[in-house]
């Protein structure tokens, strides 16, 4: 049997290690660990005490979560026990042995749960479907299982500020409802606390931070490549908009947390019916703030009769 060589030359090590250490690493670092714990601290997302069992792929989210939470936890006001989770699902090809030597080598407890969800799913979904739906409900169960027997009080996903805005444009677009993915939640079981501190974290940092520090990524060959996805389709849209409309996505983002009940139409948050001319709001009739409209002769009419 030949050697394993490492395909990292020691030029590029180098030029990695330097990379870590760079003013303009330092400060993206700061910028992820200032999100995640602020993440944290308006959800109330970790507490004294808790076991917090970080879900890892192998993927650039899972790796930067990890990351994070091991950093803020050396500066934490509070005490919180982390075990690194890995769900080897038996992909044809998937290298085993990468999860368990990363995480020996920065010294986190870790269990790795393997599980053969992979045929399960590719006898049940025809080729060329998006294995996502039935994939995702396996590893659930899975997840839910492992953190109850590891007694973890959390279960940490790397989902991030991208994921959600992209989940909320799903669920409006197929799905007709206004719902994206929560900062914090309760298991469909009811007996978890699913947490997602990178909830104000850009895929594009994330994309960053991993290619500096070099994370052994392992890329997923049974959704990963599925370029009919709608999600895929939603992330492009995004990403046009990011790029014709600085700020756009910042703004929807915000809009997450600025939800206003009496402006949409949902009888169940709000009671329409008994509204009435002593009815207060905190909100008036104004849907949208007042923006000039410019007219053909390169003037400006206002939307609302006396502005």
């Amino acid at each position: 049997m030949s050697p394993i060589v490492n395909s990292v030359t020691p030029q590029a090590a180098i030029e990695q290690a330097e990379n870590r250490h760079s003013n303009t690493f330092l400060r993206l670092k700061k910028k992820l660990e200032r999100s995640v714990g602020e993440a944290i601290g308006d959800y109330n997302m970790i507490g004294d005490g808790d076991t917090v069992m970080v879900c890892v792929s192998g993927g650039k989210d899972s790796y930067t979560l990890l990351s994070c939470l091991l950093a803020l936890r050396e500066r934490a006001p509070v005490d919180f026990r982390i075990v690194a989770m890995n769900l080897d699902q038996k992909q044809p090809g998937f290298p085993d042995h990468i999860l368990p030597a990363y995480f020996e080598s920065i010294g986190v407890e870790y269990r790795i749960v393997t599980e053969d969800t992979y045929s399960i799913v590719k006898d049940k979904i025809p080729e060329g479907k998006t294995t996502c739906s039935l994939c995702s409900r396996l590893r659930r169960g899975i997840i839910y299982r492992t953190a109850a027997e590891i007694g973890a009080t959390r279960i940490a996903l790397g989902h991030h500020r991208d994921d959600m805005l992209e989940t909320l444009f799903l669920n409006m677009f197929f799905g007709g409802k206004i719902k994206a993915m929560p900062p914090k939640l309760v298991s469909d079981d009811g007996k978890h606390m699913v947490i997602r501190p990178l909830a104000y974290c850009t895929e594009s940092d994330i994309a960053r931070f991993a290619r500096s520090m070099d994370f052994p990524i392992i890329p997923c060959n049974l959704c990963g490549s599925q370029e009919n996805a709608q999600r895929k389709h939603i992330k492009a849209m995004l990403q046009s908009w990011a790029r014709e409309h600085p700020g756009r996505i910042e703004s929807l983002a915000t809009s997450l947390k600025n939800v206003v009940p009496s402006h949409l139409a949902d009888q169940k948050l709000f009671d329409f019916v008994g509204v009435d001319r002593n009815t207060t709001l905190d909100e008036g009739d104004i849907a949208f703030d007042p923006q000039p409209i410019p007219e053909g002769n390169g003037g400006v009419i206002r939307l609302f009769s006396g502005q």
